[in-house]
């Protein structure tokens, strides 16, 4: 059974417009003098102002959809891009949705609690429910699903980011996507790009390089763990996600690789690389990144770019996962002398 037959075999619901495009950053590129740096704009999914977690969503919806359900329930930070996909997605769906947010970082400022995603998630009628920082989300999300249940809402459980197995073929139909278009491109060697968080983006990935036999390189940028155990994490999960497809081989641990050194002073917290890489592609491309993930993974391609990391063949593709909403929650962090012209 080939690959697309066993995508084929899995219900997907529509929430997004494929493929999403793969642009060059001429510009950007030529500040560095090459290499053919690439930006696949999956925050352009369509849903809820884009990003990656759509691609999950199709299949996780689909699946909740055909259990019966009528709520689904899920977490994240504050600001969480999956929360305000997930509660679009159950919009378009019909369904009910409840998320708990975890306060992850201390900030008092009130924009970051009513602002950016969160303002988004009310608009598409979640309800939110605040928990501090430092809770078992596991647990808490299990406790609020049972709570549902008991109600007859019919919660059908979605982990933190759609990280999980099901989630993660995303990102094995993005790779299966990428190949077609690099090929029309004429790109020979991309050297993937991406963020590393919840790892199901990373994991999918991992997993559809693997199943499509392609020689890529891919490099993630951790955006909250440390190293040796976000790895971990995200080849646990692609191992998962090849299991899931039923295809035979496993991916080795050197495959995997996300770099800790751009996560500042934690999970959420710009660090000020991050600052420098928001206002670079905004100022160069006319792209918005966001200052928890795809602004400290652009600062992690910018380093490498510095550092000659890239082999001479490689062209470089750097993945959007979206997430720009944030910014209108996160003015406190982006200081206005630093955003001057």
């Amino acid at each position: 059974m080939t690959l697309d037959e066993r995508m084929r075999r899995l219900p997907r619901y529509s929430l997004g417009q494929w493929p999403t495009p793969l642009a060059p950053l001429p510009r950007l590129q030529a500040r560095f003098g090459g290499p053919r740096l690439f930006i696949k704009r999956d925050d352009s999914t369509s849903l809820a102002m884009g990003g990656n977690k759509t691609r999950k969503l199709e299949f996780l919806v689909a699946d909740a959809l055909k259990a019966g359900a009528r709520t689904l329930v899920t977490h994240g930070a504050v600001q969480s891009n999956h929360v305000r996909q997930t509660a679009a997605a159950a919009a378009a769906a019909g369904l009910a949705c409840e998320a708990l947010l975890e306060q992850r970082i201390d900030c008092d400022d009130a924009q970051y609690g009513a602002s950016g995603n969160v303002l988004l998630d009310r608009m598409f009628g979640a309800v939110l429910s605040p928990v501090p920082g430092g809770t078992d989300m596991n647990v808490a999300l299990t406790s609020l699903a049972q709570r549902l249940a008991a109600q007859g809402r019919k919660p059908y459980v979605i982990p933190g980011g759609g990280s999980n197995a099901l989630g993660a073929l995303g990102y094995v139909e993005c790779v299966r996507e990428l190949a077609q278009q690099c090929a029309a491109l004429g790109l020979a060697k991309p050297h993937l790009i991406v963020a590393s968080g919840s790892a199901g983006t990373h994991a999918g990935l991992a997993a559809g390089l693997h199943a499509m036999g392609l020689p890529w390189r891919l490099s993630g940028v951790g955006v909250r763990v440390a190293r040796a155990a976000q790895e971990a994490k995200v080849l646990a999960l692609a191992n998962q996600v090849l299991e899931l497809l039923g295809l035979p081989g496993r991916i080795h641990a050197s495959a995997i690789h996300a770099d800790d050194g751009f996560i500042g002073a934690g999970y959420g917290l710009p660090a000020a690389s991050t600052l420098e890489a928001l206002t670079l592609l905004a100022r160069a491309e006319g792209i918005l990144l966001d200052p928890v993930y795809t602004g400290k993974t652009m600062a992690g391609l910018l380093s490498m770019l510095r550092g000659q990391a890239f082999e001479a063949d490689e062209e470089v593709v750097f993945i959007h996962t979206g997430g720009a909403p944030a910014l209108f929650g996160y003015r406190w962090a982006l200081p206005a002398e630093d955003l001057a012209g």
